[in-house]
């Protein structure tokens, strides 16, 4: 069932045992954890695909350019593809700088046609050449566009996981010391419920791994 931004809100009073004025919890703030609670669901759960969309999914290459920046909503990478008029499309594969250096050496002075980048945290790095007419058409898992701010705003995600949002709210409620809501145990437990639905927060290490095609289904030859 969707949720709008003030459907939300109620329920969280509700839960929170706050819904009677002067609030405990402030509604900026509810509203805050609230937004950061859909964007936590789209990296834990892989909720939103960008593809087709070209302001998200599309960067025109320029001859002699290598580093592109990536849209902002752009997280994590699933398909690259170079088109252009009257040639076949290629893949590209994501590798890393160590996989590179290992394996390709040279790599940073390789002028074939690029079917291999490396992806930095806000952008992209093409290994070979392209050239002017090239697209790059990106398939991947993306962020929400914009915060909920109006009441009659909805999450981007699918309804069905609308009101499990609500316990991230609650979880950092519970969780802010000197606050008269503060409760680590409600706040540990409205984490774990949290987690529990749309799973763990992937650290560091492991979105530097998912940057790197691990299966090597179409890589470039090198000189």
């Amino acid at each position: 069932m969707a949720l709008t931004l003030a459907d939300q809100i109620r329920r969280f009073r509700v839960l929170a045992k706050d819904a009677i004025e002067p609030y405990r919890a402030k509604t900026v703030d509810v509203v805050d954890s609230l937004n950061d609670a859909q964007v936590q669901g789209c990296i834990r759960g892989r909720l939103l695909v960008a593809d087709g969309d070209p302001a998200l999914c599309e960067i025109a290459m320029v001859g002699g350019q290598q580093v592109y920046p990536l849209h902002p909503a752009l997280y994590e990478l699933i398909h690259l593809r170079i088109t252009s008029a009257g040639d076949k499309p290629r893949t590209v594969v994501l590798k890393s700088r160590e996989w590179l250096d290992r394996e390709r050496p040279g790599w940073r002075d390789c002028d074939v046609p690029a079917e291999i980048a490396i992806q930095d945290d806000t952008s992209l790095r093409m290994v070979g050449a392209v050239k002017n007419g090239e697209t790059l058409r990106i398939e991947a898992y993306r962020l929400p566009l914009a915060p909920m701010e109006l009441d009659t705003d909805e999450p981007e995600i699918h309804g069905a996981h609308h009101e499990h949002l609500i316990q991230w709210a609650l979880h950092k409620a519970f969780s802010i010391p000197d606050s008269q809501l503060f409760d680590p145990e409600r706040a540990a437990l409205s984490e774990r419920a949290f987690t529990r639905y749309f799973g763990p927060l992937p650290d560091s290490d492991l979105r530097r791994i998912t940057r790197e095609d691990v299966v090597h289904h179409n890589e470039a030859v090198l000189p």
